[in-house]
């Protein structure tokens, strides 16, 4: 792979992304998975100071994504080479990202640890891309300090959700984003929950990607759920079946509206 190291030098960055069956292989012959890792070992076999990858996994399937992104963190925790990586995906942050950077047309909308940026956004756009799927208008009708929360009523209609306190008076208008994820659903009213909505209303389903199932329920406001093929055949749900939706107080995430 290169004149300039010793044959052990190479073997074991063939070794470390589990590329040595491959040595004698044209391109033609390998997967895409495999070109990717032939393609990050081309790149350190050289020593590099830094290493700048742009979506560098973005076509593979899961899976492989996977062994690659554990195939490249061990190799940088043992040589310690800042890497500038590009992507759009939350997991590839995660498992990857030390400090992020979120750029809107070049402008940096937000910057910090994974969590900091990720697990709580502040700007709509940034709650956009790291996968908020549902994102309101709300307006502040009450202000509970004592025990740490706000009850805000979504869009134009009647709903109303607990979600944290922050520092807004009563009429302010903002914005709540919620996870479709963060979403419980049940066909009988829960008790004894913490929740920041139970609504009883109509849904229906899209297609299955992979085992998840996006339902939409019109709560006066239309809102993604994410569930489980098993999920769906454990509560039998239907399209059109009255449901309760349970939303935690904390995953409401509060914007500027």
């Amino acid at each position: 792979m290169s004149t300039h190291r010793s044959q052990a030098e190479d073997q074991l960055i063939l070794d470390a992304f589990r590329i040595t069956g491959l040595r004698k292989r044209h391109p033609g012959e390998i997967s895409g998975g495999e070109r990717q890792r032939v393609a990050l070992a081309r790149s350190l076999v050289t020593d590099p100071c830094i290493l700048l990858l742009d979506e560098p996994l973005a076509a593979l399937d899961g899976a492989t994504k996977s062994h690659i992104l554990d195939d490249l963190r061990s190799w940088n925790q043992a040589h310690r080479i800042p890497i500038l990586y590009v992507t759009h995906s939350r997991e590839e942050v995660f498992a990857l990202g030390e400090r992020v950077l979120v750029l809107d047309r070049g402008r940096i909308l937000a910057q910090g640890s994974p969590h900091e940026v990720m697990g709580a956004p502040r700007q709509e756009a940034v709650a956009q891309l790291v996968g908020f799927e549902n994102i309101f208008n709300a307006t502040v009708e009450a202000v509970h300090e004592d025990r740490g929360t706000m009850t805000c009523r979504l869009g134009s209609g009647a709903v109303q959700m607990e979600t944290p306190l922050i520092r807004v008076e009563v009429g302010s208008a903002l914005r709540v984003g919620i996870r479709a994820g963060d979403i419980l659903l049940a066909t009988t009213r829960p008790e004894g929950t913490e929740c920041a909505k139970c609504a009883r209303r109509k849904n229906h389903f899209a297609p299955p990607q992979d085992v998840i199932i996006a339902a939409r329920v019109d709560i006066g406001v239309e809102m993604e759920v994410h569930l489980t093929l098993a999920a769906r055949d454990a509560l039998q749900l239907a399209p059109g079946r009255e449901v309760w939706l349970v939303v935690k107080t904390h995953s409401c995430h509060l914007m500027a509206g």
